[in-house]
């Protein structure tokens, strides 16, 4: 049986952001020439290990926006380990004609590959000719006259200017983790709330609450979301996400929730005690679900 010919997206992808949404398109709009849509990328780990800032998605956030919401039909995503030894020759031939089988390749002007990043596009190109994938170079994408970059959309997320950076991204930002148990604080003061914790090394938008939208079995309730490390209670433990879902009541523990963020509300705050922090969430909850 003949295998697919693909169309490869190629790069790291960490956001998910405009910029690396018009590399995607260009690998989506192959499809009508018969190619099926895919990304090459690394883990998510390798954007913290390479800019030190944090990763923006996890590789499960990330998986997610590249197949539900840019429409690639597969992902190839390799850890930078298992890669960086590979000269330009290799990285062309063994992955992408071997194990992509790609007669397109597409990158933004920047993209390096090949061991020690030796190689740029008119390497690329060179490779092309030789292995039979043509290769097509997309421009730098600007909104409101800045570059969209990752670096960029870290720095709005650290200053919980949220709504600059869901332009940045082209969607809102996404929260999608497993639901974990807490100390049901929150259920016992009448605001059950869903704990996602943040990954080992993800960048972890700026503690506080947020307005946002949580999805459940394809459909958006509104909800608030606190981000942080719980003061009132000395939580001490990694950072999280702490969602309260307005209309929803159930056990969402073990599922992967969706939660996206939408307007910044106030910084976090230690409360004198859990009777004050129970008002304060009820205001907070007033608030955001008049703003959506």
């Amino acid at each position: 049986m003949e295998k697919t010919r693909t169309a490869a997206a190629l790069g790291l992808f960490d956001g998910v952001h405009l910029g690396h949404r018009a590399v995607l398109k260009a690998a989506e709009e192959q499809a009508a020439n018969g190619l099926m849509p895919c990304v090459f990328t690394f883990s998510s780990l390798f954007a913290e290990k390479k800019g030190g800032a944090g990763y923006i998605y996890g590789d499960e956030e990330k998986s997610f926006l590249l197949t539900e919401d840019c429409g690639m039909e597969r992902v190839f995503s390799h850890s930078f380990g298992d890669i960086c030894g590979l000269d330009g020759e290799s990285f062309a031939g063994d992955i992408l004609c071997g194990e992509m089988n790609a007669a397109f390749v597409c990158c933004g002007n920047d993209f390096r590959f090949g061991r020690g990043a030796s190689c740029g596009i008119a390497e690329l190109r060179s490779f092309g000719e030789r292995f039979g994938f043509a290769v097509q170079t997309v421009e730098d994408v600007y909104c409101g006259g800045r570059r969209v970059s990752s670096t960029e959309i870290r720095s709005m997320l650290s200053e919980g200017d949220i709504e600059s950076a869901n332009a940045f991204l082209g969607e809102p930002y996404t929260i999608m983790k497993k639901v974990s148990r807490g100390a049901q604080l929150g259920r016992s003061i009448g605001f059950p709330t869903a704990n996602q914790v943040f990954g080992e090394g993800q960048l972890v938008p700026r503690y506080g609450v947020y307005a946002s939208k949580a999805r459940i079995n394809g459909k958006w309730y509104p909800s608030v979301t606190d981000i942080g490390r719980k003061p009132t209670v000395d939580y001490g433990g990694a950072p999280l996400a702490e969602t309260y879902i307005h209309g929803f009541s159930g056990d969402l523990y073990g599922i992967t929730l969706q939660v996206e963020l939408l307007r910044f509300l106030r910084p976090e705050t230690k409360f004198a005690s859990v009777e004050e922090l129970r008002r304060q969430i009820a205001a907070d909850a007033e608030t955001a679900l008049n703003i959506l």
